[in-house]
């Protein structure tokens, strides 16, 4: 007879390294598309994580989240990424409306001696599927962006790296006294993520 329990799956540091780097792609396109940033039209239904998500078409902007991803994944193998974080702008006036803020904690010991560590990837889905659903929902909590805008993403690396050539040094672009919003987090049990997103605050708040 089988038993019930779930099985852990070994989870090494280059397969945890594509798990989160992997999510951080969906995420930044369910972002984009939930926030307006690019037209509906612009995106195709694809099923992940047991979820519909979308995904863009433009040639692009796929080229620069893939490079991105590929990015993330070699930062995050050798342990000396610490945060990424997907900005929304203003188009006209460059300011700053959003930061979805993705925190990572790496186990340093699985980096320095080559371990592996334990968990089942339904578990790891399970807390990826909370993220995705309140990424999709946060038209219900996040002001409405009424102007076109941008995006561009910040890496938050060890000082003693290099920055690579399609990247450039950049300050934080923060928000000025923002509203925060604080989301689910996963955990490969090599690299946990933490997301948060902060919001400029209305005026109208204020009244």
């Amino acid at each position: 007879m089988a038993s019930k329990t779930a099985t852990k799956d070994v989870i090494t540091l280059k397969g945890s390294a594509a798990i989160v780097s992997e999510f951080f792609g969906y995420a930044a396109n369910s972002i984009l598309y939930n926030r307006g940033v690019y037209p509906e039209e612009c995106f195709v239904k694809v099923k992940k994580y047991g979820l519909p998500m979308l995904l863009i078409e433009d040639d692009a902007v796929k080229a620069f989240l893939a490079c991105l991803t590929s990015q993330i994944s070699e930062w995050l193998e050798s342990g000396k990424l610490q945060r990424v974080v997907l900005v929304i702008m203003s188009k006209a006036s460059s300011e700053v409306l959003e930061r979805w803020n993705f925190n990572i904690e790496t186990d340093n010991e699985v980096v320095e001696k080559g371990v592996s560590r334990a968990k089942s990837d339904k578990e790891i889905m399970r807390e990826i599927q909370a993220i995705m659903r309140q990424i999709a929902s946060s038209i219900t909590y996040l002001p409405c962006l009424d102007e076109p805008c941008v995006f561009d993403v910040l890496a938050y690396t060890d000082t003693d790296l290099e920055i690579p050539v399609t990247w450039m040094e950049s300050d934080a672009k923060l928000i000025l006294n923002p509203q925060m919003v604080k989301l689910h987090s996963f955990d490969t049990k090599i690299h946990k993520v933490d997301t948060l997103v902060s919001y400029k605050n209305d005026e109208w708040d204020e009244q």
